[in-house]
């Protein structure tokens, strides 16, 4: 898979994704086998401002390569001035111009620029000038059902120097609900000479086979699929015949939640990891006998040294049940 002068090991990308694809999720998910991950959305704004919960956003180690930069805002000249700033800290740069967020959208970003060609243009072609590392851009379908204009957004972006396309293919005002249209992947696909990102509604390995299949997509990006699943990528590069394999059972879990909570309280501390693993960990508890419980119990405790014993407890006695 190539992007721009960017070669990547494969075609199995990782979302970004606002308040989850921190450096430890990242970090794990590299570990089975991702082929390109980004950072959380980055506000222009913040970062020409040296906000610091901007700039903690850019945090990277060795291991967490290559990384795609993902930055967001409505003035094209803001947005040239963060790109080049954050040029070295990532292998390249991603607009982002599908967040449906209404806070994002209020300030004119995010999703609100499908409805806004000539600006999309201009701020595509100010960063493209304000970088020499490669650029992708990702968008939604449109801003509603009466505005789809990924083909005309789409050529705009080719036109004015990206290197890469990313869509995902539903409209702002359906924000994730409904079903993903694959066939406007397709037509993209067909539409550019760029390579085109698939992303939506991909949830197992025969999801993302069909994806490839159906669209002609150059790659795909996996997104809430991942939750508590890093399996899912190891699963689709191996080439899983089944459409579903069978899940990890509670011990192989384990091993993963344990990496996981471990590298979390590396970067971040106990007390961050309280708050914002528990999310992680009721994902990966999903399926398993006695999760409704667990996902109860994590949430009522207070301190992450309670955290961690209720959870190694849970998949234990998961385990052992399962065995009997």
């Amino acid at each position: 898979m190539q992007i721009g002068s960017l070669c990547l090991s494969n075609n199995v990308i990782l979302a970004p994704l606002a308040g989850i694809s921190d450096l430890p999720y990242r970090l794990i998910m590299r570990r089975y086998g991702v082929g390109l991950a980004f950072t959380e959305m980055i506000s222009a704004n913040g970062l020409i401002r040296a906000r610091r919960n901007s700039e903690a956003l850019l945090h990277r180690t060795a291991a967490d390569h290559p990384l795609g930069v993902q930055i967001f805002g409505d003035d094209p000249q803001v947005l040239a001035k963060a790109a080049a700033q954050v040029e070295e800290c990532g292998e390249l740069i991603d607009l982002n111009l599908g967040c449906p967020v209404k806070k994002v959208v209020r300030s004119g970003a995010g999703s609100a620029l499908m409805r806004e060609p000539n600006q999309v243009a201009r701020i595509v072609a100010a960063v493209r000038s304000a970088v020499r590392c490669p650029l992708t851009v990702k968008i939604r379908s449109g801003w509603d059902a009466d505005s789809v204009n990924y083909l005309e957004i789409g050529r705009i972006v080719e036109a004015e120097g990206a290197d890469a396309l990313t869509l995902h293919p539903r409209t702002r005002s359906q924000g994730f609900t409904g079903k993903a249209d694959w066939s406007q992947i397709r037509n993209l696909k067909q539409a550019l000479q760029i390579p085109v990102i698939g992303s939506g509604d991909i949830n197992t390995p025969g999801d993302a086979r069909r994806m490839l299949q159906e669209t002609g997509c150059d790659a795909i990006m996996l997104g809430r699929g991942c939750y508590g699943n890093p399996w899912l990528i190891e699963n689709i590069l191996a080439g899983a015949e089944t459409l579903r394999p069978q899940q990890p059972g509670p011990r192989q879990r384990l091993v993963a939640v344990r990496a996981h909570v471990d590298l979390f309280v590396s970067h971040f501390g106990d007390e961050r990891a309280h708050r914002e693993m528990r999310k992680h960990l009721c994902w990966y508890s999903r399926g398993l006998p006695g999760a409704a419980a667990y996902r109860t119990g994590i949430n009522q405790t207070h301190s992450f040294a309670d955290l961690w014993q209720v959870t190694e407890s849970f998949f234990l006695k998961a385990a052992e049940a399962l065995e009997r």
